[in-house]
């Protein structure tokens, strides 16, 4: 079945993560996308976490975030590259870039020049605060982002400050920004027939993520504070507790689930108790009803519980973690993780998150080692075997 992206093709010049997270999304979706990489190859082919994989270029993150890409090599320095990325524009229907705007402009492949050439082409620039503005020039990195935010300010303990999260959340949200831009593009230019610049500001695609806690201060006034691990519906039932000899993050927000989380700890007492009558009450009394709950929790571990508590109907979890949960029976079922045969082995990445009842996400090949679509490129574009040889001689490619 032809996927949503099958027969767009995507050059694409994003390092690192938000971008090539951006253009990943596409590729799973069926776009041909072409990685423009230095000839040394980008930093995230080498990251410390793994020296084997490293050593071959080929990191565990970046090809989280590579797969079903072709890999090609080019000197932008150099005016034969330069060419090159012309030919190939004006075959394209997508570039994607996260340098810092005017970067490609000096280059001589930003926008204008490329637009230009190809009209019809959509040019996504993704950089930390977009591309006009007072601090448009300002390097964007996925913590300097998270503080800016407001994302630090709401994440962390009174007692210990703030804390940002625990993987680059910025600069995911910021490549799923991205790729939704550049699907809405494509999407008008069914009807327009025209191109034009989707400007993505990493800052701006987390505010936007924020719907929620801005609206709550630039309508009622009230300004967030750190919540430790409480649901931002400030349940007291809503937060994590001590269970066993780990811990379950209670999702208790409604009287009917309160009731049934307190019958199921044996605790129907608590419930005829005036302290906690109703949710201000027991937001007044939370440490005397803290103290009830984890004194019955204590009794049994955390994934005993959770399975308790969720058919009494009070939603909960334990706290899992990443190697556990891709191996969960309903991630399987799912096919949430998606399996490829490689070089290596049978490796495993994840997916789209989401599934389509037909031409669905789907992961076709692992990342391309460095350059290795150098030549599929370039012989495309009608140069021979000798043109190669000379370009890859004079270090173009």
């Amino acid at each position: 079945m032809t996927r949503p992206f099958e027969g767009v093709k995507i050059l694409d010049f994003t390092q690192v993560l938000a971008g090539p997270y951006a253009s990943y999304q596409l590729a799973l979706l069926g776009a041909d996308v072409i990685k423009v990489e230095r000839r040394d190859g980008e930093d995230m082919r080498r990251t410390p976490l793994s020296r084997e994989w490293a050593e071959r270029g080929l990191a565990p993150a970046f090809q989280a975030i590579n797969g079903n890409k072709r890999s090609l090599t080019l000197d932008l320095q150099k005016p034969q590259a330069v060419a090159i990325v012309k030919q190939l524009a004006a075959q394209a229907d997508v570039v994607m870039e996260n340098f810092r705007p005017g970067v490609m402009d000096k280059l001589g492949i930003g926008y204008e020049a490329l637009s230009a050439i190809n009209p019809r082409l959509i040019y996504c620039a993704i950089s930390g605060f977009g591309q006009t503005g007072p601090e448009r020039l300002a390097a964007g990195y996925d913590g300097k982002i998270q503080a800016m935010s407001g994302i630090m300010a709401i994440t962390g303990h009174p007692e210990t400050g703030p804390t940002r999260a625990g993987f680059a959340v910025c600069d995911v949200l910021s490549g799923a920004t991205a790729a939704f831009g550049v699907s809405s593009a494509l999407f008008q230019r069914s009807h327009t027939g025209k191109g034009q610049l989707v400007d993505v500001s990493m800052l701006e695609a987390s505010l936007a993520f924020l719907s929620g806690q801005i609206a709550d201060y630039s309508v009622a006034g009230h300004r967030q504070q750190l919540s430790g691990n409480q649901a931002v519906s400030r349940k007291v039932t809503a937060n994590l507790f001590k269970a066993g000899e780990g811990y379950l993050l209670l999702a208790v927000n409604n009287e009917k689930q309160y009731r049934a989380l307190m019958i199921a700890l044996g605790r129907e007492d608590a419930l005829a108790d005036p302290r906690f009558v109703d949710w201000f009450a027991r937001q007044e009394n939370e440490p005397a009803l803290r103290a009830i709950i984890e004194e019955a929790l204590a009794k049994k571990d955390p994934r005993e519980w959770e399975k308790i508590l969720d058919t009494a109907g009070a939603p909960c979890a334990s706290i899992w973690k990443i190697e556990e949960i891709i191996d969960h029976p309903h991630i399987v079922a799912r096919g949430a993780i998606q399996e490829i045969d490689t070089a290596y082995g049978r490796l495993r990445f994840a997916g789209s998150g989401f599934k389509l009842a037909h031409g669905g996400g789907r992961l076709d090949s692992m990342a391309p080692a460095l350059g290795a679509h150098t030549d599929e490129v370039l012989s495309s574009l009608g140069y021979d075997a000798d043109a190669i040889a000379d370009l890859r001689a004079r270090e173009v490619v």
